[in-house]
C-alpha cells in the first residue's frame, strides 16, 4: 500500500511539473504575441504617416514615381500581411523602401524646408524610435520562448504540444549591408 502511495505521489508530482512547463510555454507564446500586437500599433501609425509623407513628396517629386510606387506597394503589402512572419518580412521591405525615399528626398531642398514635410519627418522619426523599442521587446519575448522551446526538459513538452522556435524581427541582408557602411555626412 505504501509503495502504491509513493508511486501515485510521484505520478502526481510529475503531472504537476508537466502542467507547469506547459503553462510556462503558453505564457511565453502569449507574451510574444502581445509584444507583436504592440508593434502592430506602431506600424498602423507608421502606415498612416507614410501615406501622408508620400502625398507631400508627390507634390515635389512627380518624376520619382518608381521610388514612390515602391513605398506605396510596400506599405500596402505591410498592411495586408496577416501572420507575424509575413508582417516581419513586409515591414522589412517597407523599411527598405523608405530608405530609398530618403535618398530621393535629398534632391529637393525646397521640400526639406516645407513645414508639413518637416513635421511628418519628425513624426516618422518618433514612430521609428518607438518601433525600435517595441521590436526589442518582441525579440526579447521571442528569445525567451525560443529558449524554453529548445532547452531541456521543456523542449520535450514543446515538441509534444507543437511549440517551435519562432523567428526574430531582424534586419534584412539588404539593410545589414547599409548598416555596415559608414554614414555619409553632408553640409
Amino acid at each position: 500500500m505504501a509503495v502504491l502511495l509513493v508511486v501515485l505521489a510521484v505520478v502526481v508530482l510529475l503531472g504537476l511539473w508537466g502542467v507547469g512547463i506547459y503553462n510556462n510555454l503558453v505564457k511565453l507564446r502569449n507574451n510574444r504575441e502581445n509584444a507583436f500586437a504592440n508593434i502592430d500599433v506602431q506600424l498602423k501609425q507608421r502606415h498612416d504617416l507614410v501615406q501622408q509623407l508620400v502625398a507631400t513628396v508627390k507634390g515635389y517629386a512627380d518624376h520619382e514615381k518608381e521610388v514612390l510606387t515602391r513605398v506605396t506597394e510596400a506599405r500596402a503589402a505591410a498592411m495586408n500581411a496577416t501572420t507575424i512572419n509575413d508582417k516581419i518580412q513586409a515591414e522589412n521591405a517597407l523599411t527598405s523602401a523608405l530608405s530609398g525615399l530618403k535618398v530621393a528626398i535629398e534632391a529637393y531642398p525646397d521640400l526639406k524646408a516645407n513645414q508639413n514635410f518637416l513635421q511628418l519627418q519628425t513624426e516618422i522619426a518618433d514612430i521609428e524610435n518607438k518601433l525600435a523599442a517595441v521590436r526589442r521587446f518582441f525579440n526579447t519575448a521571442t528569445r525567451e520562448l525560443n529558449n524554453a522551446v529548445q532547452t531541456f526538459p521543456s523542449n520535450i513538452f514543446a515538441g509534444l504540444f507543437g511549440f517551435h522556435k519562432e523567428p526574430m524581427f531582424e534586419v534584412t541582408k539588404e539593410e545589414r549591408a547599409d548598416l555596415d557602411k559608414a554614414p555619409e555626412i553632408k553640409f
